[in-house]
């Protein structure tokens, strides 16, 4: 029975382990991309433009108009003239009847009148606000890609802000293990009254290990934080486990690419230049098809109407159209025409407004997007020299710190100096750790704002050549 409690266990242990999600960066996002609702309202949004498009490619097709209804009318026996006769004799007083009103008795009045036809010819209106609602699904479309960009922002803070939140941790927690080892070295010099050590180095000692014991409480909340932003951004739930594979927060390859190139890179496929381009040519085809709504449309089809009351006799008189009992149908070619002078011109002054001011912000844009990226591009190489110093601190206050302890345990050294090198090399690691967290996160932006483009592959220039690269 021991044995099967064991494999019980054991079985427990690995659906468990099973059910933990494991994910490096490039997985995460990917889990987002599909988990993000944000994204997923865009997308239906580009589907609603869609819909749109195909609204306005229906207008251009058959239309059917149809109009039934049933009714109640009087009942009328008998012809056209008095006495209900069909004819008259010649000579004879032919008096035409007049009992329209007298309702002796009723009778049901079915009828419909219905239209089939198609436009042939509308100067421009549904090819106009055809390019108009295609331009509309890029600009749709382009929304996608900022939100998509906007949660590779939000993952790629969460993921970084995890892992630099646990290693300031494990860094605050191993700094105390070794003041708490110092401490204890203290206290037992105190207890021997050797000479060695003085209440105040205790108190140093006692004061330093409070301090760490905050920052690594402040740490252990950020992580679990940044962890469960994770959790949210990729859809596994802030009640499952999930873990990260890196096991380090480490820099990523510097962008290989020139200045130059990435502006350009900017203004090709920034997702607002897509925008902008298409936003202006559906205002310049709006413009179009309001002007065209002045001028007629051109159709042809099938109209007609039935009508039938069984409760009154039919005219059959080719000059005498009778309303209740009738069919008629013909093809047709016509000119339909709205006139709506002021309304019209209101529209086209709209539209033109409009236009303009997306002139207005593609200028800006042409002239801003490249500063944006210059700024980003700035901040990128300056973060990254920032942490090739922090990285050389963190060495040299680690190699000091060692040194200062190790001549503390030989009684060479105060408690006072080893506090000061715990000190400096918990500032210069923590202080490299949340760079190389700044430099990551402003390479994502970077990479934003060249329009999601793959810089991996420009290998122009390199980090061997860094000094060259702004150009």
């Amino acid at each position: 029975m021991k044995w099967i409690h064991c494999l019980m266990v054991a079985g427990c242990l690995s659906s468990a382990y099973v059910s933990a999600e494991e994910l490096s960066l490039e997985q995460a996002l990917q889990r987002a991309y599909v988990a993000d609702f944000r994204i997923g309202e865009k997308a239906h949004l580009v589907t609603a433009a869609r819909g749109l498009l195909d609204e306005v490619a229906a207008n251009g097709g058959w239309r059917t108009e149809l109009n039934s209804f049933v009714g109640l009318t009087s009942a009328v026996d008998g012809g056209f003239y008095e006495n209900g006769t069909s004819s008259c004799t010649a000579g004879t007083d032919c008096v035409v009847r007049d009992d329209l009103y007298d309702f002796d008795s009723l009778s049901l009045w079915f009828n419909t009148q219905f239209a089939i036809i198609k436009p042939l010819y509308t100067f421009g209106k549904i090819e106009n606000y055809t390019e108009a609602a295609e331009n509309n699904i890029v600009i749709k479309q382009a929304d996608v890609e900022l939100q998509r960009q906007n949660t590779r922002y939000d993952v790629s803070r969460a993921y970084y802000g995890y892992l630099t939140a646990r290693d300031v941790r494990y860094l605050m927690k191993d700094s105390t293990k070794r003041l708490n080892s110092a401490l204890e070295l203290v206290t037992e010099w105190l207890e021997e009254e050797n000479g060695q050590a003085t209440e105040s180095d205790k108190y140093a000692l006692t004061a330093g290990v409070a301090l760490l014991a905050r920052y690594e409480s402040e740490a252990a909340a950020l992580e679990k934080v940044a962890l469960g932003g994770l959790k949210i951004l990729t859809g596994v739930g802030l009640e499952n486990e999930l873990t990260v594979i890196d096991r380090r927060i480490t820099p990523v390859d510097l962008p290989p690419a020139t200045l130059k190139k990435l502006k350009d890179l900017a203004i090709k496929h920034r997702p607002e230049m897509k925008q902008v381009d298409a936003g202006l040519k559906a205002r310049r085809a709006l413009l179009a098809a309001s002007r065209a709504d002045a001028k007629p449309n051109i159709y042809a089809g099938v109209g007609g109407s039935l009508s039938y009351s069984p409760g009154r006799d039919s005219i059959d008189n080719p000059h005498v159209y009778d309303p209740f009992n009738h069919v008629a149908a013909t093809p047709v070619i016509g000119l339909q025409w709205s006139f709506s002078g002021g309304i019209r011109d209101a529209k086209v002054k709209q539209a033109q407004a409009e236009l303009d001011a997306l002139i207005s912000k593609a200028s800006f844009a042409r002239n801003g997007i490249p500063y944006q990226v210059e700024e980003s591009f700035i901040q990128v190489h300056a973060t990254f020299e920032q942490v090739q110093q922090m990285k050389q601190a963190s060495i040299n206050a680690r190699r000091w710190m060692i040194a200062s302890y190790t001549d503390f345990e030989a009684g060479l050294s105060e408690a006072e100096k080893i506090i000061t090198a715990f000190q400096a090399y918990v500032l210069a690691h923590s202080g490299y750790l949340r760079i190389v967290n700044d430099y990551n996160m402003n390479t994502v932006k970077l990479k934003n704002l060249t329009g999601d483009a793959t810089l991996a592959h420009m290998k122009d220039v390199t980090v061997n050549n860094l000094p060259e690269i702004v150009k």
